[in-house]
């Protein structure tokens, strides 16, 4: 509620935020409440309990030394076994609370503990330095879950620097299949092969390395536009920079600025558009100038005139480069060597634009909806 506060207003959502803050503070209330009070119940109690202790001995000892079946040592001695056994019970008592947060705490490190472990990486990985580009899906199977099957078979080639376009209704697995290309899972079943090399044969940071990811969510961090370029590639040189910044479209809203790429962005980056935010992330992709690029439906949340902006920047970064699109507006990948359409983790068609209009199948209704939807 706090991070969205604006969108909470806008809604008219501030009553219902109040109330129901109201009603996890006061939850939080008696709950504290109860657990202080019991806590400094304990030691009264047990300080009671090891006084009781000692007035019983004292009385039964004192009847027993009168009639005399003990002597008054042996009083003494049981007064001192009492006070060795009720002072450890004592101190317990007075850490119960601090037992109770350790057991929580042990909870939560024995659960990340029992996680399986990531699959190590391979004692003799490959060099990604003459990677070109070519991909290979090879059977493809994958669940988060091993009783639920996202991907059953998928199976697709892509040639180096070709255009790569994924569409599909949400939840096909149009996200989850780059995750796998870039292997932030591994598959259950099949390969999935880079230049005839399988993933697998490589190490993980070598392998992610050879991609950029240009995502619909943002993010800038509170620094300069300089430091938020320079992200993308921490050893480069502040020419680089504008060389990147000047390819993605940057350079010329940058230079409006009074301090130029010296320009502190606010932790929220509200100085700034969201299509100027979209290319800061665009001018970070050309600064690493990977071999594969993803792009996960980047212009999905600007107007049109910034997303032919935005457009421009991308057909220049994919230029030579085999990039794949993730994109729900299908006029942005009508220019795509291939199209893949998916449904529940498939390959339905491929084919270019037009010859996937005059199949008349899936894709024809999901282009023709975005004009009924706009009409």
């Amino acid at each position: 509620m706090y991070a969205n506060h604006d969108l909470v207003k806008v809604f008219n959502g501030e009553k219902k935020s109040i109330e129901q803050f109201n009603e996890y503070n006061n939850t939080l209330y008696h709950c504290a409440w109860k657990a202080q009070f019991l806590s400094g119940l304990m030691q009264p109690i047990m300080n009671f309990i090891a006084n009781l202790g000692y007035v019983i001995i004292c009385i039964m000892g004192g009847v027993y030394a009168s009639r005399g079946i003990i002597t008054v040592g042996n009083i003494q001695s049981f007064i001192q076994y009492m006070r060795q056994f009720t002072q450890s019970i004592t101190q317990l008592a007075n850490v119960s609370n601090m037992i109770q947060s350790m057991i929580a705490a042990c909870e939560r490190v024995f659960e990340f503990l029992d996680e399986e472990e990531e699959v190590p990486d391979t004692n003799y990985p490959k060099p990604t330095k003459d990677i070109k580009g070519n991909v290979d899906f090879e059977h493809v199977k994958f669940g988060y879950d091993a009783d639920k099957i996202i991907i059953k078979d998928f199976s697709a080639q892509v040639e180096q620097g070709k255009k790569i376009a994924i569409v599909g209704p949400t939840g096909a697995g149009k996200t989850t299949l780059v995750k796998l290309l870039m292997r932030y899972y591994d598959i259950c079943s099949g390969e999935i092969k880079i230049d005839g090399i399988d993933i697998k044969d490589f190490k993980r940071d070598d392998l992610r390395s050879i991609f950029a990811m240009v995502l619909q969510d943002t993010w800038c961090f509170n620094g300069t536009i300089m430091e938020n370029i320079h992200y993308g590639k921490l050893d480069a040189t502040d020419e680089e920079v504008i060389k990147a910044a000047k390819a993605a479209q940057v350079d010329h809203f940058v230079r409006t600025f009074p301090e130029g790429y010296q320009t502190i962005l606010k932790e929220d980056s509200t100085n700034i558009s969201q299509g100027q935010k979209q290319l800061l992330t665009i001018a970070r992709a050309f600064l690493v100038d990977p071999k594969i690029l993803i792009l996960d439906e980047a212009t999905s949340s600007v107007d049109t005139k910034t997303e032919m902006q935005i457009q421009k920047a991308m057909d220049n970064l994919m230029k030579g480069r085999t990039s794949f699109v993730i994109a729900h507006r299908l006029s942005t990948v009508r220019d795509a060597d291939l199209i893949l359409v998916i449904q529940e983790g498939d390959i339905m068609e491929q084919g270019t634009h037009e010859e996937l209009l005059k199949l008349g199948g899936f894709y024809e209704k999901l282009y023709n909806s975005q004009f009924e939807e706009c009409s």
